[in-house]
């Protein structure tokens, strides 16, 4: 974003107050820290408007693709670490499924793809992208499962050099918005009027060097084109690393805007493919396309991104309440544990396995553990004993009884004197709860 000063020189000095601020420097003032928008200046021209709307974007392009109602989104980034701020988007996971193998099995292929989800901490995830590939089989194939890819409600990425099929293509991905692979050096004219035709993104790659990607991207804006993804040389993990790295850098520090674009990689099924898969994710790659392969390794990839993705700043939360696991009655045991997901879903996992219906008390903490809400004071006897009056405990269960968590044992006593309750204090893990809860209702 450019300063005020900056921002001043551009607007038209009138000082009418249209926009709401008294002058035309304070309106700079306030846009320069993103309070305002540029439209509530009436007077802005139309170049002014176009400077400053360019050097006011992030310095990552977002770019989408995929169905209207569940698109996937790509760059618009502004850090190179997430924990000096956060990452917006997560890598697209994608499966390729490739005409050589014949029809039969890229359909087959793109029902593993859509099957591919699990929920993971109160969260689903899944892979998002299925890319349709045409190599050395028959075109007839390639078109057949792209129109079946793109009735899988999963992102579409169609995948050949040749501009003419790739235009076929096109016709059987409405209403969606795939993403189309790729143009290269020596058929970027061709691909880039493809694309200019029906306003999709379009991947550009097959360049020697981060220098010639440049030339290239500069070539596609020339073209008349605004929604680029690049993929760098990778051949190896070592490479994949640099080349993301330094196209990372150059957007984000040092605002070159040719290379101000997400990033895809297309990687195989060997082992080195794996790691470049999970480095993909960590460093920078927007999109990682990856040719079938087993859910053992899929999964933890998944898992893998949905560490890198959440917010460092903002812990990931269950509703606070008190939940049923199985169908317990007023005589059920009753415990409570803090609203960090990690820690309730692992609790709660625990107390399934001993088969004994339980009321689980979820204690806001803002989302921490039991031990860093407790050190915090975000967990006391007197929150607890709050909770359990909001959630009417007392009219649920008639037991009198509370299993506490064994790291916080010395707010038993206090606890009990504010209650009246009887205090177990549970294990230290919980992965003992299944035989504590068993002896207690034996």
């Amino acid at each position: 974003m450019p300063s005020a000063m900056e921002i001043y020189k551009l607007l038209p000095k009138k000082n009418c107050g249209e926009c709401k601020s008294p002058t035309c420097l304070a309106f700079a003032m306030q846009l320069a820290n993103q309070k305002v928008a540029l439209a509530a200046c009436p007077y802005v021209s139309p170049e002014a408007k176009a400077t400053l709307e360019e050097s006011g974007a992030p310095p990552i392009k977002l770019i989408t693709f995929g169905p209207a109602e569940a698109p996937s989104k790509l760059g618009d980034e502004t850090q190179l670490f997430r924990h000096d701020k956060t990452f917006y988007h997560p890598t697209v996971l994608g499966i390729i499924v490739d005409d050589a193998k014949g029809v039969l099995a890229m359909k087959a292929g793109i029902e593993s793809a859509k099957s591919m989800s699990f929920e993971r901490v109160g969260q689903m995830v899944r892979v998002d992208s299925v890319a349709i590939r045409h190599s050395t089989g028959n075109p007839a194939d390639f078109l057949e499962s792209v129109k079946l890819a793109a009735s899988s409600g999963l992102s579409v990425v169609l995948m050949t050099e040749e501009p003419k099929l790739m235009a076929e293509a096109l016709s059987l991905c409405a209403p969606g918005k795939p993403l189309l692979y790729r143009a290269t050096p020596q058929n970027l004219d061709e691909m880039a009027a493809v694309a200019k035709g029906c306003g999709f993104p379009l991947v550009i790659g097959g360049a020697a060097s981060i220098d010639e990607l440049t030339q290239l991207s500069e070539r596609a804006k020339k073209a008349g084109l605004a929604d680029l993804v690049l993929e760098p040389v990778a051949t190896s993990a070592n490479l994949l690393l640099e080349d993301m790295t330094l196209v990372r850098r150059a957007a984000i520090r040092k605002k070159l805007r040719l290379l101000g674009f997400p990033t895809l990689s297309v990687l195989g099924s060997s082992n080195s493919d794996e790691a470049k898969a999970a480095l993909g994710i960590m460093k920078y790659s927007s999109v990682v396309l990856m040719e079938e392969l087993p859910r053992e390794f899929v999964y933890p990839l998944l898992a893998l991104r949905q560490n890198i993705f959440t917010d460092p700043q903002v812990p990931i939360q269950v509703k606070a309440g008190l939940y049923t696991v199985g169908e317990p009655n007023d005589k059920s045991p009753l415990l409570f544990t803090t609203n960090f997901s990690l820690t309730y879903f692992t609790v709660r996992a625990d107390i399934e396995k001993s088969r004994v219906p339980v009321w689980l008390l979820v204690v806001d903490t803002d989302g921490q553990s039991v031990m860093t809400s407790f050190a915090a004071g975000k967990l006391t006897p007197e929150i607890v004993q709050k909770a359990m009056d909001t959630q009417k405990v007392k009219e649920k269960n008639s037991r009198n009884e509370i299993i506490i968590p064994g790291q916080v044992s010395r707010m038993s006593g206090k606890l009990g004197e504010l209650t009246g309750m009887k205090i177990f204090v549970g294990p230290r893990e919980s992965s003992g709860l299944p035989k504590m809860l068993k002896s207690l209702t034996a």
